[in-house]
């Protein structure tokens, strides 16, 4: 289990942590959703540069940089010894190089960025295409309100990602679910009530808190985990209730 990093000393205790290192679902949004914004400023950026240089007859070369910039990208994501081939690159330059999870992430950004500028330049080859062919009344308002659209569906991945991240610890002893970042201890004393939902390779857990006598239980209402964890979350509260 990826995101499931259970302690084999303590059977009393299951620790879990779900991020970009250990969920495929959270490094894809957040690796999609970073990569769209940088798709977006890159477009612009090559655009502007080559419309600068086909003024002058160089507008190839620019094409050309940019094609050798993103071969370069894909080889390194490709090759088993990333760290090291760009730790030799980055001798020659007077440049500090990322190491372990700082190079994984910045590959991620890379690659998505990568992704994301091919599905914004097709939309935005389309449309100039069915424009200048008139093949549509409205133009290419269509292809190009599509690839606008993708900056606000980014944002939506980045927000999901970072509510999908979670890290924590389930004491069956002390019948406490521990979270961290931010710290949070939920006693499951408290909890009458634990209805789920599965979203890709987490679990999103609805908690009903009991209020004695009427008075408010603090504490989150939605936690994410490790479908292992919320089975047995699940477990602890309803053989309680049994």
């Amino acid at each position: 289990m990826d995101e499931d990093a259970a302690n084999p000393n303590d059977t009393e205790t299951i620790q879990w942590r779900r991020d970009a290192s250990t969920s495929r679902t959270v490094r894809l949004l957040w690796s999609l959703g970073v990569g769209t914004f940088f798709a977006a400023i890159t477009i612009i950026v090559f655009w502007r540069l080559y419309d600068l240089a086909a003024q002058a007859g160089a507008g190839a070369i620019i094409i050309a940089m940019f094609a050798a910039v993103v071969v370069t990208i894909l080889a390194f994501a490709v090759t088993s010894h990333t760290e090291r081939r760009l730790e030799a690159l980055a001798s020659r330059l007077p440049i500090a190089t990322p190491s372990g999870t700082a190079l994984e992430r910045a590959m991620d950004a890379a690659l998505g960025t990568i992704a994301m500028m091919g599905v914004m330049g097709s939309l935005m080859v389309v449309g100039r295409y069915v424009s200048r062919r008139e093949l549509l009344e409205v133009g290419a308002g269509p292809f190009t309100g599509m690839a606008a659209l993708l900056l606000p569906l980014a944002l939506i991945a980045l927000v999901l990602a970072s509510f999908l991240r979670s890290v924590g610890t389930l004491d069956r002893e002390k019948r406490t679910v521990y979270l961290y970042d931010p710290d949070q201890a939920i006693d499951l004393e408290v909890i009458q009530g634990v209805s789920t939902r599965r979203l890709g390779d987490a679990t999103i857990l609805k908690l009903e808190y009991a209020e004695p006598d009427g008075q408010y239980v603090a504490g989150p209402r939605r936690i994410v985990v490790p479908p292992e964890v919320a089975t047995e979350l699940q477990g602890l509260v309803d053989g309680r209730a049994a």
